[in-house]
């Protein structure tokens, strides 16, 4: 299979697939000098966009080809020329897998278990399945339908569930973030798990978009689509079921755990644990350091959301091109880096989206961002985030990060008045340390109301200090980004964990044979589609160890 990149695209030309792969097959059969019936097959393969000339705004599209059985794809590639010869390729045709049955592990007990149905629990438990292993998938938070209705009561009357919310339930906290599935790492189970999602009901153009996203009104059904097929395969999925407690051996190893349902706690034998427990499962982690598993701090990020109209994002980015119906809504990405390893950076930008309350704790506010597939909101929004390093924390306890974290959204909680607004304040107040009465044009999203006032209060100062340096440095990558009314709303604490559970090259937990950290809440993931290749990964190991 050759794969040709850098075929220029018209934005008129190619709004949709069709028109994409008109376009790019044409350009290919002209690169390689054939002809159209010499092309058995022919598919999208990747589409972006380049908006490096504003005037010119246009995608940027790669097109694999399957050619016909007697042209032969080495003597095509022979006769290009140097330039051309850049731009095309030959790539394996093969797909990953998943792997195939093993059979069952032998006794009853050997079961292996997973805690946690976010992206990487989900992934996790689906490899386990297909390998014939009859997983069991435990989920503190309920079902994706009756978690929808939970965040929807929170948002209407400020009701937390602290056991089903933005953070716990079916798909983790990612089903309430956009479904965002870029990523800057490359691995072959990216195509795998990109299929996978489209299986299960996600759209489509995943499997090619430069910066894919499924979106919070979609991601429901695609994940109740994925239990489906754990379940079909023999595994068992329980929801509303809390771990409350992981037995050792004498050697350290795994031979139990326990969980919390309907009230009433249950153990059960377990000599193979994956652990997917998220970012915000912070009971897990204290569990984890009286159980004597080794933890340790790692950096992680705080901040605030900041709003812009989605309309200024659009004319900043794609100029006399912003609002053509084939670009959608405009995203951004910026980053600013200080002398000793500080930066300040947007984090799950969401286009055209809201910000949304992802308390799990009573009497703490957090926020996060998520966008409906259409990205069709008034408002874009991004986390705007300030690393938080080890040796900005006091001691040595490895939770300090966690009571840091906590520390924080308490602050924001009272500063909104103890009723889960959260606190606001117009950037252009903020930078020069004024609070804020009342908004400007920018209309804040987050859905339970805000407070006008400051911020600050509820940031570390190396973090509030950081904002107040590096914001007008993104200014000058993104015109309009610092205007004075842009809403920032706080605060952003859960853009990643703060503890790491550490594991050997294998995946095992040091000195916990038997117990296979995973995903973000492990320290080992940062997005969808790492937590689901961790959890992919994890899988594959523990495979290993019981073939």
């Amino acid at each position: 299979m050759l794969e040709i990149t850098e075929i220029p695209c018209a934005l008129d030309q190619g709004a949709d697939e069709e028109g994409c792969l008109e376009v790019g097959t044409r350009e290919a059969c002209r690169l390689l000098g054939i002809q159209r019936s010499d092309v058995l097959r022919a598919s999208l393969h990747r589409k972006s966009i380049d908006a490096r000339k504003r005037r010119d705004v246009r995608f940027t599209l790669s097109i694999r080809l399957e050619l016909a059985g007697d042209l032969d794809e080495a003597t095509a590639l022979e006769r290009l020329d140097e330039r051309t010869r850049r731009r095309v390729r030959a790539v394996d045709a093969d797909e990953p897998a998943f792997p195939k049955p093993l059979g069952r592990a032998g006794t009853p007990h050997a079961r292996p278990v997973v805690v946690g149905a976010g992206c990487a629990g989900l992934f996790a438990a689906l490899t386990l399945a297909e390998a014939g292993l009859e997983p069991l998938l435990i989920e503190r938070g309920e079902d994706a339908g009756r978690r929808s209705e939970a965040v929807t009561r929170f948002e209407a009357t400020g009701e937390l569930d602290p056991e089903s919310n933005i953070q716990f339930g079916l798909g983790g906290a990612g089903t309430f973030s956009d479904g965002k599935l870029n990523t800057g790492t490359k691995n072959p189970a990216h195509r795998l798990i990109l299929q996978t999602l489209v299986d299960a009901g996600a759209p489509r153009e995943i499997l090619w978009d430069a910066k894919p996203h499924i979106g919070s009104d979609v991601l429901p059904r695609v994940v109740t689509s994925l239990v489906e097929r754990i379940r079909a395969l023999g595994g068992e999925v329980l929801f509303e079921t809390r771990l409350v407690d992981i037995e050792r051996d004498a050697a350290g190893g795994i031979r139990g755990i326990a969980w919390e349902r309907g009230g009433r706690e249950e153990r059960i034998a377990c000599d193979r644990l994956i652990l997917s427990c998220g970012h915000s499962a912070r009971d897990v982690f204290e569990l984890l350091a009286r159980r004597g598993f080794s933890l340790s701090r790692k950096t992680f990020a705080m901040g605030v959301r900041i709003e812009h109209l989605q309309a200024d994002i659009d004319r900043a980015q794609y100029g006399p091109s912003a609002g053509h119906p084939a670009l959608g809504a405009a995203p951004y990405s910026l980053v600013a880096h200080f002398s000793g390893g500080r930066s300040v950076f947007s984090f799950c930008m969401c286009p055209g989206g809201q910000v949304v309350a992802a308390a799990s704790e009573r009497g703490g506010v957090v926020t996060n961002g998520a966008s409906l597939h259409a990205r069709a909101g008034v408002n874009a929004n991004s986390a705007l985030l300030v690393n938080v390093t080890p040796g900005d924390l006091p001691g040595d306890d490895p939770l300090a990060g966690i009571a840091l974290q906590r520390s924080c959204e308490r602050m924001a909680f009272d500063l909104g008045g103890g009723t889960y607004r959260a606190p606001a304040q117009l950037l252009g107040d903020y930078l020069v340390g004024i609070p804020s009465a009342r908004g400007g044009s920018v209309t804040p999203t987050y859905p339970i109301g805000v407070a006008w006032g400051s911020i600050s209060p509820a940031l570390p100062a190396h973090v509030d200090a950081t904002l107040r340096e590096g914001i007008p440095l993104l200014a000058r990558k993104l015109k309009g980004f610092d205007r004075h009314d842009a809403v920032l709303t706080g605060v952003e604490s859960r853009s990643s964990s703060p503890v790491t559970v550490l594991r050997g090259r294998d995946c095992v937990a040091e000195g916990a044979p038997g117990l296979y950290p995973c995903g973000e809440g492990a320290g080992y993931a940062g997005g969808i589609m790492s937590a689901a290749t961790d959890g992919i990964r994890c899988a594959q190991a523990l495979i290993a160890h019981v073939g």
